[in-house]
């Protein structure tokens, strides 16, 4: 099968419709080699690294294989931090969203009773990390009996964090009869063990992480004293000017430092890291995205698997002590078909770090020597200007597919004995709306939210105002952001 576009795996119309408006163009090389097989629904181990279009590659066909009819959870996603179950959640809703698939996201530092509450609503996808997940399934308020598939995301961090046991749990509580995928950047032992004990024949894919990482991104090596890390950091930042970067520092206290420096020095910039409140790490993250400051310095946790395009330059502060983190770090730039730098200091006492480095990962890291301060001075001018200059907005991700969508607020919901089925029923009947112009419905005890499509939103919002929902004439109005 030739890699012409999605239509070559004969997905429906409203997939379809979603990814076009994603500006999803050509399968990436592990949705070519994932899809077909998901949809056969193969169990399969998928060796990838971060950027690699992962996430569309389960998210495809979990959407186009789940009922929409059915209320409970038909598929599970695990994930290792709450910025991925968001962000994950989020990609899945998106792909999902002319067939009206509801998702949800749980994980920990947020109220467990506002989850329990929507877990009881009609949700098709359930993304979550394991110690909230587990938490939900023994208190009863994840029901999993009618699960299909299991999916796996970012295995190899899930056991670097020490949450391999709390997967294992929730494995042995799921429905023997499903489809299980895991998807992994590296595959230690562990994995290969929990793979070969819980999984049926499992086929496995390898897209080479040594070819995207030597082909997108060019690495190289600085050697630096720990007292000058902080000069060549500037040195570095002023050479490469980058539109946008991710600096990696090993621990929370050399995070805040670096951060308070570059803050200094007038750097637009924000820190990440998991000590912070859980509502500051996702507006950061969000702000980062949208392109409103440039340089973003972070500890591993926002490395994993969280998707940021255009991010130009990697900057490994801290050379990683984990051979695998230096995937999951560098894997932020080159993302996409995009290509992109990573720059790693080291000290000398470090060299053996940099060795195993560069045997794990298959290649020899360019050593390069410290930029010259006379190009330094002479890039200054062109690096203040763009520091100085007014950041350009990005669009966010599904912003194209979310224009024309609408949010209609009615009063009534599971104590009026209200279904999803009876907002379709009614708005589909509605003079020059369809079914198709419905989107994702959410049904709560006593109020229900409805996502209208297509720019329809104000035509149903006129009619509701007179048309009754099993014989209940309800309020409505735009829902508030």
């Amino acid at each position: 099968m030739g890699r012409s576009g999605f239509k070559d795996f004969h997905i429906s119309k409203d997939i379809l419709r979603a990814l076009a408006s994603l500006e999803y163009k050509n399968p990436t090389e592990v949705q070519h080699e994932v899809i077909p097989l998901a949809l056969k629904k193969k169990d399969l181990i998928v060796k990838s690294q971060t950027g690699s279009g992962k996430t569309a590659s389960f998210g495809i066909p979990i959407c186009e294989m789940v009922k929409w009819e059915e209320n409970k959870a038909q598929a599970l996603i695990l994930t290792p931090t709450r910025e991925l179950a968001a962000q994950v959640k989020e990609d899945i809703e998106n792909i999902g969203r002319f067939k009206r698939i509801k998702a949800a996201a749980i994980y920990g530092k947020q109220p467990f009773d506002k989850q329990k509450l929507e877990l009881k609503q009609k949700t098709h996808i359930v993304t979550g990390t394991p110690g909230r997940v587990l938490d939900h399934m023994k208190k009863e308020t994840l029901s999993l009996d009618r699960l299909k598939y299991l999916i796996i995301d970012e295995a190899d961090e899930m056991l670097n964090m020490g949450f391999i046991d709390q997967v294992e749990a929730i494995i042995e509580k799921l429905p023997k009869d499903r489809v299980t995928l895991v998807f992994s950047a590296t595959l230690p032992n562990d994995i290969e063990n929990l793979c070969c004990k819980y999984m049926k024949n499992p086929i496995k894919i390898d897209i080479k992480a040594s070819e995207i990482m030597a082909n997108k991104i060019t690495h190289s090596l600085l050697k630096v004293s720990e007292e000058e890390k902080n000069s060549l950091l500037k040195d570095v930042s002023i050479l490469e000017n980058p539109d946008s970067c991710m600096i990696f520092c090993r621990t929370q206290e050399r995070v805040d430092l670096v951060f308070r420096q570059l803050k200094r020095f007038g750097y637009p910039c924000d820190k990440i890291h998991g000590s912070m409140r859980q509502e500051d790490r996702f507006a950061v993250m969000n702000h980062f995205k949208r392109g409103k400051f440039r340089y973003l310095v972070a500890t591993d946790v926002a490395a994993r698997g969280i998707d940021i395009e255009n991010i130009s330059l990697v900057i490994n502060y801290d050379i990683p002590l984990e051979k695998e983190s230096y995937v999951h770090r560098t894997g932020r730039t080159g993302r996409a078909g995009k290509t992109g730098k990573a720059i790693t200091f080291f000290t000398p006492h470090e060299e053996k770090y940099v060795e195993e480095l560069e045997e794990y990962i298959g290649f020899e890291i360019p050593l390069k020597n410290a930029p010259l301060k006379e190009e330094v001075a002479r890039r200054k001018p062109s690096f203040e200007e763009k520091i100085n200059d007014q950041p350009t907005i990005k669009k966010e991700k599904g912003a194209q597919l979310n224009k024309g969508i609408m949010k209609l607020y009615f009063n009534g919901g599971k104590k009026k004995k209200i279904r999803a089925v009876d907002f379709v029923g009614t708005i589909a009947k509605i003079n020059g709306v369809s079914a198709e112009d419905i989107g994702i419905i959410s049904i709560q005890e006593n109020v229900s939210y409805v996502d209208i499509l297509n720019g329809k939103g104000p035509i149903v919002l006129r009619a509701m105002k007179n048309t009754t929902i099993k014989g209940k004439l309800l309020k409505v109005h735009e829902a508030r952001k």
